[in-house]
């Protein structure tokens, strides 16, 4: 036990640049005391004598000083970080790997009430962004992150990417991840939306190609100019400003 402490202070002050030492990771660590007290918890929650009350009193206790609630049968790995970590989740039943990163807000829950294995197992080195929901009795791979707000509710391989409700996998490759590299996701629901309107821009400019035509063949004037102006989606302000860019950037 004391070993994963040592090892957790040593994680916190490698991953955050404002940890300056391990008193204040200790006194002032939400994440660093709701773990090591979570440590105490699960070990008397595993002890052969009837301490199962004590170690959810622990939790509770745990609970009420930092804001996050670890259900002492919760299995947890060496090493792992909670950053600030007000109103994270963590089920009975949930593995937690090693190295593994969990930001605020996260939820590591259950989809209903059966009985057995309920919550998820998280493998090594996994990062859970920012009010992320991880539910039901699933496999999330190692280097895999998990993108801020999304929920997910499928398995994932390792090295993945995956963001939005339900989560996705929008990316997987062989590389280790940077796990303070959690902001640099792609912006799936953008890039949908970016492909939708240029696929209508084409089809308006079909059409348009198509009435040009029936026009010149009902008159018998031969139309020189085919239209191929800028779709009016693409002007539209409010969907520019969802995509991120300017009605200047456009009409260059």
């Amino acid at each position: 036990m004391w070993r994963k402490i040592r090892e957790d202070l040593a994680l916190i002050r490698e991953r955050d640049p404002a940890a300056r030492g391990p008193l204040e990771i200790v006194l002032c660590y939400p994440g660093f005391q709701a773990v090591t007290l979570h440590r105490l918890s699960h070990k008397l929650w595993r002890s052969r004598l009837p301490l199962k009350l004590a170690a959810r009193l622990v939790s509770q206790v745990g609970r009420f000083l930092t804001g996050i609630e670890i259900h002492p049968g919760a299995n947890i790995g060496r090493g792992v970080f909670i950053d600030h970590g007000m109103g994270v989740v963590i089920g009975e039943t949930a593995v937690i790997g090693d190295g593994c990163l969990l930001y605020q807000g996260v939820t590591l829950g259950g989809t209903g009430k059966d009985q057995g294995k309920r919550h998820p197992t998280l493998a090594s080195n996994v990062v859970v962004g920012a009010g992320a929901k991880v539910l039901g009795a699933i496999q999330i791979g190692s280097n895999t992150r998990i993108g801020a707000g999304s929920v997910v509710v499928r398995n994932v391989q390792e090295n993945c990417t995956v963001v939005g409700i339900p989560g996705r996998v929008i990316h997987q490759s062989g590389a280790r991840i940077n796990p303070l590299a959690h902001s640099a996701l792609p912006d799936a629901e953008a890039n949908v939306i970016r492909n939708l309107m240029e696929r209508i821009d084409q089809l308006e400019s079909q059409i348009g190609n198509l009435q040009t035509n029936v026009k010149s063949t009902r008159t018998g004037v031969q139309q020189n100019e085919i239209c191929q102006g800028i779709a009016q989606n693409l002007k539209d302000r409010e969907i520019l400003e969802f995509l991120g860019e300017s009605p200047e950037e456009t009409n260059n």
